[in-house]
């Protein structure tokens, strides 16, 4: 190959092609046109003699020499970077799309803060959040690259992924201010109003019907509803009681409502966020992950521990 040809910017549009098998995608995460992008592409099919990305039905794959090229490439950017400059690119100047897989309680519970410190540090960073197809897809999402960043409740995931809990979140009874079964909230009063339940598939039981039914009691299940910011209007305007994270009662469509403990035991869960490995060493990603682990724990701290003793 003769190197007077090589444009080392191509090789960076390259790794970010053969990255996220996406013309468009590559293009975010560059802050280039697609022209561009596609433009770049066609060059370094002609650098390398090879397609590389090859139309399959409504997507693209990698050929096989793309394939072969993926871990040599981010070797040699890695030493060239080293090479060049160590010093990581100043916050201000990045100009890049972040997409970031989360529910919707999680969007009201942490995006004005998350906004508010992207605005000061670092404006040139702008956030994409996709519609929410529940925590199944997102692994998916993150090993296509459609998305750099989840934040929800998540298994262990396989070596390629990062994954860390930030939070773990108590589930709490809700119901409107002067509900009839607030006063003396027990069992019988928690079973004798119908039920809110949140399933991103319509599922008409879950899990607290499973624990319910091994004591021989069953709740009625009144309403199924996709989204746990959906139920709040139906609380407040209905006899309907739901079962609700803590950290969906602080947002503001929660005020008014009044909070009891689970008169049976209900299971904590926890906040993961995560990313693919290839992303590792992306600025603008692991900047905004930064800001998501102290918002959440900010948002936290905001959450009284004394909040569910009160309602014993």
């Amino acid at each position: 190959m003769n190197l007077r040809r090589l444009d080392l910017n191509l090789l960076v549009v390259l790794d970010a092609l053969l990255d996220e098998c996406h013309v468009t995608r590559a293009a975010d995460r560059l802050a280039l046109s697609q022209p561009a992008t596609s433009n770049a592409l066609e060059r370094c099919r002609d650098l390398f003699e090879d397609p590389l990305l090859e139309r399959v039905g409504r997507g693209m794959r990698l050929t096989a020499k793309a394939q072969a090229l993926r871990a040599p490439l981010k070797a040699a950017l890695a030493q060239v970077g080293a090479l060049v400059d160590d010093a990581q690119p100043a916050l201000d100047t990045l100009s890049q799309v972040v997409r970031i897989a989360m529910a919707d309680v999680a969007a009201a519970f942490l995006l004005p803060d998350m906004q508010r410190a992207l605005a000061e540090t670092a404006p040139g960073i702008d956030l994409v959040i996709p519609p929410w197809h529940g925590a199944d897809g997102v692994l998916a999402q993150l090993r296509s690259g459609e998305v750099d960043l989840a934040l929800s409740t998540l298994p262990q995931l396989g070596p390629e992924f990062r994954r860390h809990e930030l939070r773990r979140d108590v589930y709490l009874v809700a119901m409107r201010k002067g509900h009839p079964a607030a006063r003396n909230f027990d069992l019988d009063r928690w079973l004798a109003y119908p039920h809110i339940l949140i399933s991103g598939r319509g599922d008409r039981s879950g899990p607290l019907d499973d624990a319910l039914s091994r004591i021989g009691r069953e709740r009625r299940v009144g309403i199924v509803l996709p989204s746990f910011l959906m139920a709040l209007p139906m609380l407040h305007a209905s006899d309907y009681i739901c079962l609700l994270p803590e950290s969906c009662l602080a947002v503001d469509a929660a005020k008014g409502l009044v909070h009891r403990v689970p008169p049976i035991p209900v299971e904590e869960v926890g906040l993961h966020l995560a990313w693919h490995m290839r992303r590792d060493a992306d600025v603008a990603v692991q900047y905004v992950a930064g800001l998501l682990r102290t918002t959440v724990a900010s948002a936290g701290r905001r959450l009284s521990p004394t909040r569910r003793k009160r309602s014993r």
